[in-house]
């Protein structure tokens, strides 16, 4: 049950909100720009099939860039994803639920689960990137792209716009309950 109403909870509320409505347009930005590195992976990738079987070559460079494009958008894209309640989930009872109770599973789990989570992939890997940019990380392979960094970069961006999306998922949750009551 939700405390009972207070005169200056309305101006919480409005700046809540806020908070979320600008989360959600930084994933929304972000999920709509690398949406277009799609294209480009698919080019890249008909590239390297057309180089091997028709003129029997290839370039482990062009191979590699296919996992970058790739672990751009499915990093970056990630909290747009949640955003447009996109993820996989398991809705035996989701689906079938009422609104307000569909409001209490997503602040549950944002708030149990997905932040927490976050928190501590942006704790750890601080590190692990930050000396991949110290070195200035070189190629996976011989002849791939010289920025293993950037790839290591993706780890904390993902986790920290994913982060952010479920604190707008709980806000936009607790207003939904806070509606509901």
């Amino acid at each position: 049950m939700l405390p009972p109403r207070h005169p200056c909870d309305h101006g919480v509320v409005s700046a809540l909100l806020r908070l979320a409505g600008t989360i959600d347009r930084l994933n929304t930005w972000v999920g709509l720009g690398v949406r277009w590195l799609l294209l480009a992976m698919l080019a890249v990738q008909f590239g390297v099939v057309l180089l091997r079987y028709v003129f029997g070559t290839s370039y482990i460079s062009l191979q590699e860039a296919v996992v970058y494009l790739h672990a751009t958008v499915f990093m970056l894209g990630a909290g747009y994803t949640l955003l447009a309640d996109g993820h996989v989930r398991v809705d035996i009872f989701y689906a079938e639920a009422s609104p307000r109770r569909q409001a209490w599973v997503n602040l549950l789990g944002s708030v149990l689960f997905l932040m927490p989570a976050c928190g501590v992939l942006l704790v750890y890997t601080w590190r692990f990137v930050s000396r991949s940019w110290a070195i200035l990380e070189g190629p996976i392979s011989v002849g791939g792209i010289p920025a293993v960094f950037y790839l290591k970069t993706l780890i904390p961006l993902f986790a920290g716009l994913l982060l952010l999306q479920g604190l707008s998922l709980a806000i936009h949750s607790l207003a939904s309950l806070r509606d509901s009551s």
